[in-house]
């Protein structure tokens, strides 16, 4: 996800504008810095040259594991800088981010969250929902940048972007569940589950997930994309969220529990559309 925004991003931005990558390694990383984008080796080095640093890894943990030591993020911190969540995580571990950030900083860090939606698809074509939670000044600055990788929207307060994107996944997730157990179904039922989700794509069945992954459970391909393991995190993200404003749910238990067990059972590093195998292993196989 985060090489194509940056390849957005960098095409978008502005004369003296610098666009810093750090990575696990430079893999993959080279026609960005042929465009123009700069390697650096340390963390401490982006913190140093920065105003805005987007991160776009998979939890906060792997976030708050670059703060600290020599050449971690609090050691280049020097002037104000504004540091943006694009992971997927819960709104509170979003605001003791920020809070933690500002203590140690002396109030130099700002942090705003803006997790995005529509997967590796959407931000190779730039046509990403990004869904930005934080104060009005920092948030305007965070839509002008991310505005290169798709529809970036100031939705509320600090963390108002993770229940949003908490939201989507638990749409997202009974999509993929629904439509995996109707092309399970389908199929032993004799039918050509890619000219009946064809077909449903004209009615109310049809949606981005429908569109995404029906090819997938057409060839029961379940090679890894959006590993189905995030979905666990995302939905407690939900199921949290839904607690502390005192919602009674109907859907997000069950959707965790699919996502917990396939996990357990070692799918969980496959493509979500791996909910359709899963179904399967758990069926039985009809007599003769």
């Amino acid at each position: 996800m985060g090489r194509p925004m940056a390849r957005h991003v960098l095409a978008a931005a502005k004369p003296g504008d610098r666009v810093l990558l750090r990575n696990i390694d430079r893999d993959g990383l080279e026609p960005l810095i042929d465009a123009g984008a700069e390697w650096t080796e340390t963390v401490r080095e982006v913190a140093e040259a920065s105003d805005i640093i987007i991160y776009m890894v998979p939890a906060i943990a792997h976030i708050r594991a670059t703060l600290d030591g020599p050449d971690g993020l609090l050691a280049g911190v020097t002037k104000p800088l504004l540091v943006v969540v694009s992971s997927t995580t819960s709104s509170q571990e979003v605001r003791d981010l920020a809070a933690d950030l500002a203590r140690d900083t002396d109030g130099l860090v700002e942090v705003v969250d803006a997790p995005v939606s529509g997967g590796a698809e959407g931000a190779e074509t730039g046509t990403l929902s990004v869904m930005v939670g934080g104060d009005d000044a920092p948030a305007a600055r965070v839509v002008d940048v991310l505005s290169a990788t798709g529809r970036a929207v100031h939705l509320g307060p600090l963390g108002a972007g993770q229940i949003a994107k908490a939201c989507n996944q638990l749409i997202v997730a009974a999509e993929i569940v629904a439509n995996a157990e109707a092309a399970v179904l389908a199929e032993r039922s004799g039918l050509d589950v890619a000219l009946l989700f064809d077909l449903l794509g004209d009615g109310y069945a049809g949606s981005r997930i429908l569109q995404v992954k029906a090819p997938r459970f057409v060839a029961h391909d379940h090679s890894p994309s959006g590993p189905a393991k995030f979905l666990v995190k995302d939905l407690r993200a939900f199921a949290e969220e839904a607690e502390r404003v005192g919602m009674n749910t109907l859907s997000v238990e069950p959707l965790r529990a699919v996502f917990t067990q396939l996990t357990d059972e070692g799918l969980g590093d496959q493509d979500t559309a791996v909910v359709q195998a899963f179904i399967e292993q758990h069926s039985e196989v009809p007599s003769a």
